[in-house]
């Protein structure tokens, strides 16, 4: 029976018809609907790529007992060349009726043209930098372990010269002194001094490398009264020598620095070592810097003498790091002691890690700082929570702070994260003062034409040395058209704040100045032109899929690699994409490069304006990124300081 059903069915479907087969179907154009109206201006699509900006601001500033308006205007932008190499330009021109811009009749403001990747004969390409800049520097003097060497703000003209084959580098630099400037509009103010580098590097041997700098200039840069920058006369003249070794597993560099100012002749030299060993890093060295010793503008670490040692570990769930540090004050009236610091993570699973930390420092009045923190990630973001404990020694008084730190997952590449603390912080031997912050940070698309960013903190204090008030940095960003846009702003810093948590091995009293209250509100009028093919693409032939790089530069006080929401942003940093295109945080720390050729792309990171001893490690000053269709790429890059 069953088999006869069978042999049915199949008898059944052969008598079926068949499926007719495909045939296709044109829709006349005239019965097409018309298409809406495309939004979008026509552009010029012939040439190589090309985009500038235009923008209008109008800025007014309450500071302390100080009212003044800021307006001016700003220019920029890029340009491709088939032969010459990329071209970028970053000029502001404003006025101010502010008391310290009296003797420019209120004028204000800075010019920086570069051409990047300029080919020349025998595999050499130059970068060159005309108008407000940095001084360069040399790869050995970047990639210090334990001193760092500023860069010097200065008003000029900067080459190098890189053969990417040989590894040899030079660089030369000239022009006056200054510093920036401006509340919203960035200026640049020109002191009567001069500033004067060059340098060379090169590869001398098999894994030897060797690098000499000089830098001379016209006044030192100090602080006034209200914490802002200022010259003083003060000439000096400094070289750096160094040389470094780099093998499969191990590192080593010498340097030498010598300097002549109006406090007299000093030398100084350091030793820095490293070595892999399996799972385990240790880093080394010696060190002797004369009392005075200087660098440039900037100030540096001197009148110190002695030695550190650094072991690391990772490996699976574990990661930790041990160090000491023994220094001797050359002149008597230093530091004398000993700095010990270790730091302990155990990645328990792979949403749960917890840990903590100790730094002590050993000297007549003996200091301690302790934490501990855990976090934990779950389908309402990444939690951390986290205790500090201090201990100020002889009249220093006893500090503790218990803080959450949330952030959130948020779609579309919307961002959220809270900060909620509360503790008692103790400052030069006064009683404690029992303070409470709540603070935010993000940022959201409202519309398609509509964007929020920002950051708000409040804090309560009760005590002798109590902070209270609301800091904000709101922006405000409407696509008005296609080519313009319209951005507002809110800033608003009532009193300062200081950590009795850190503590520097070298840096034994950490300088405060207590900053005046500080109000801005700014509106800035943008038009945007690109051209060179359909909508200019970063990186990429024409037509490429495009997505774009986004992120922000901030100072990650607990050294976890995530933006916190009470941790402050780092402003006027230039980020570079590819080694061509380049743009600098704004104040709230934030960068975009918009229509980036989809692929891997390199983004950098040049220091030149980070406070010191904020510094950003190679592995986050230069990354390789991913960059999606019509997806935004995030990096929110962390600069840290030695602990």
């Amino acid at each position: 029976m069953a088999l006869a059903a069978i042999v049915a069915s199949v008898a059944h479907a052969q008598e079926a018809p068949q499926d007719a087969p495909y045939r296709d179907r044109i829709i006349a154009a005239e019965s097409l609907a018309p298409l809406p109206p495309d939004d979008e201006e026509p552009v010029d699509a012939g040439g190589l790529p090309r985009a500038y900006h235009l923008e209008a601001v109008a800025a007014r500033t309450e500071r302390g007992d100080e009212t003044f308006n800021e307006e001016g205007i700003a220019a920029g932008g890029f340009w491709e060349t088939p032969a010459w190499g990329s071209f970028s330009l970053d000029a502001t021109l404003f006025h101010s009726n502010r008391d310290r811009f009296e003797q420019d009749s209120g004028w204000g403001g800075a010019a920086t043209l570069w051409q990047r990747n300029l080919y020349v004969d025998g595999g050499w390409h130059l970068d060159n930098g005309l108008g407000a800049i940095n001084t360069p520097s040399l790869g050995l003097q970047r990639g210090q372990y334990r001193f760092f060497l500023p860069t010097v703000p200065f008003a000029g003209v900067s080459s190098q010269a890189t053969q990417s084959a040989s590894g040899v580098t030079f660089y030369g630099a000239v022009g006056r002194a200054g510093l920036y400037n401006g509340t919203r509009v960035v200026g640049f103010d020109l002191a009567d001094g001069y500033v004067a580098s060059a340098g060379a590097q090169w590869q001398w041997a098999p894994g030897w490398t060797g690098a000499a700098s000089y830098l001379g200039t016209h006044g030192r840069i100090e602080p006034d009264d209200t914490g802002e920058a200022t010259f003083v006369d003060d000439e000096t003249h400094a070289v750096h020598v160094a040389t470094g070794w780099e093998g499969e597993r191990d590192t080593v560099q010498f340097n030498a620095l010598a300097s002549d100012a109006e406090e007299g002749r000093a030398q100084g030299a350091w030793i820095d070592a490293s070595a892999r060993r399996g799972r385990y890093r240790h880093n080394y060295g010696l060190f002797s810097l004369d009392p005075g010793l200087a660098w440039g503008a900037l100030p540096i670490n001197n009148d110190i003498r002695g030695g550190y040692y650094r072991i690391a570990y990772q490996f699976a769930r574990w990661s930790w790091n041990l160090g000491l540090d023994d220094i001797r004050s050359i002149s008597g009236e230093g530091f004398d002691g000993q700095y010990g610091t270790g730091f302990a993570r155990y990645q328990a699973s792979s949403t749960f890690g917890y840990g903590g930390s100790l730094s002590m420092r050993h000297t007549p009045e003996n200091t301690y700082a302790a934490q501990l923190f855990a976090d934990k990630s779950m389908r309402w973001g990444q939690t951390r929570l986290q205790f500090d404990l201090a201990e100020g020694g002889d009249g220093g008084g006893d500090s503790w702070l218990a803080s959450v730190d949330q952030a959130f997952p948020m779609r579309g590449g919307a961002r959220l994260s809270a900060s909620l603390a509360y503790g008692e912080l103790s400052y030069d031997g006064e009683p404690a003062t029992a303070t409470t912050t709540v603070a935010l940070y993000g940022g959201r698309d409202l519309t398609d034409t509509l964007s929020i960013d920002g950051t708000a903190r409040w804090t309560h204090g009760d005590g002798p040395s109590a902070t209270r008030g609301v800091d904000f940095n709101i922006g405000l960003n409407w696509r008005i058209r296609p080519r313009w846009s319209l951005a507002a702003a809110f800033y608003q810093s009532q009193g300062s704040q200081r950590s009795p948590f850190i503590l520097d091995p070298l840096v034994t009293d950490t300088p405060f100045i207590s900053l005046p209250r500080d109000r801005s509100v700014f509106l800035t009028l943008r038009y945007d032109r690109q051209a060179g093919q359909p909508l200019a693409v970063i990186g990429g032939a024409p037509g490429a899929a495009v997505g774009s790089v986004a992120g922000s530069l901030f100072l990650d006080d607990n050294n976890d690699g995530v933006r916190a929401a009470s941790e402050l942003p780092a402003a006027n940093v230039t980020i570079v994409l590819d080694g061509r295109y380049s743009v600098r945080t704004d104040s709230n720390g934030q960068f975009e490069f918009p229509r980036v050729a989809v692929g891997p792309h390199r983004v950098a990171v040049l220091p030149d304006n980070l406070p010191l001893p904020w510094f950003v490690e190679d592995a986050a000053a230069q990354r390789t990124i991913e960059v999606r269709v019509r997806q935004t790429t995030r990096l929110d890059i962390p600069a840290g300081r030695q602990r």
